[in-house]
């Protein structure tokens, strides 16, 4: 006997589908509405606590905008104005110094002192120009010349003091400083702390002039202290890296003689 669907008849299987639909569809709608709520209910409490905190807000805005114009007016009123005459004081005891470098005995001692104390005509020295502009470059350059003069001098102590307040990252002077330091913790028989200097000055900056050199006093200061590993360690860093400079291509014998003394 022939069957037959009714018209309009719907498969269960079809409904049940629909109604998962319908469900599904009420569900993310009821999902959706309860985000909004919490957005609104979030929003509600920021503007709130807004409301509740403008004023130590604003005053905190304000605070900072004062301090970024203060920064902003101390750097154009004071700072750089300081860094200036700080830089034009420096011309006058460096022309002693480098007058000093090329004299020797009484004489380049006259000239450094001149450069550490200033002339008669109220013109700064370099022991002056680092206590008034000593946040400013040239204040800070103004302690490494004092340090240098007073080694010169043999004014070891003073020396120590002053390269010791300077700091540097040039390529150049940052090591010499420390190496300077060494020299003179060398010359009052503090060897432990001059090669402790040493090895700061050869690690500061990794160049072929105050690498190799530091480098090789160190390594001559340990062959005296009877550090000969220590030594041979040096000798061996020049071998290694600065083989081409002129200390480099002599340093095989003293690199055997470390070896050979232990």
């Amino acid at each position: 006997m022939a069957t037959y669907k009714k018209r309009g008849y719907k498969p269960k299987k079809e409904k049940v589908v629909d109604e998962v639909i319908e469900e599904t569809f009420d569900e993310s709608q009821s999902d959706v509405a309860k985000t909004f709520e919490g957005l609104d209910e979030v929003a509600n409490k920021s503007e709130q606590w807004i409301e509740k905190n403008s004023k130590p807000l604003f005053y905190g805005l304000v605070g900072i905008a004062v301090l970024i114009l203060g920064y902003l007016a101390y750097n154009n009123f004071v700072a750089e104005p300081n860094e200036l005459n700080a830089s034009n004081e420096l011309a006058y005891p460096r022309s002693f110094f480098d007058q000093a470098e090329k004299a020797a005995g009484v004489k380049a001692d006259s000239l450094y002192n001149l450069g550490l104390n200033g002339g008669e005509d109220g013109k700064y020295g370099f022991l002056d120009i680092a206590k008034t502009f000593g946040s400013t470059k040239a204040g800070n350059l103004a302690n490494y010349y004092a340090g240098i003069s007073y080694l010169r001098m043999k004014d070891y102590k003073n020396a120590i003091s002053y390269l010791s307040d300077f700091n540097s990252d040039d390529e150049l002077l940052g090591p010499t400083a420390l190496g300077a330091i060494g020299d003179a913790f060398a010359d009052i028989d503090q060897p432990g702390d001059a090669l402790e200097y040493y090895e700061k000055a050869a690690n500061k900056k990794d160049n072929e002039f105050t690498s190799p050199m530091f480098l090789f006093k160190a390594g001559q200061l340990a062959m005296k202290l009877g550090k000969y590993d220590k030594a041979a360690g040096f000798f061996t860093t020049i071998k290694e890296k600065y083989a081409t400079t002129q200390i480099g291509r002599d340093i095989d014998k003293y690199l055997n003689s470390a070896k050979y003394a232990k």
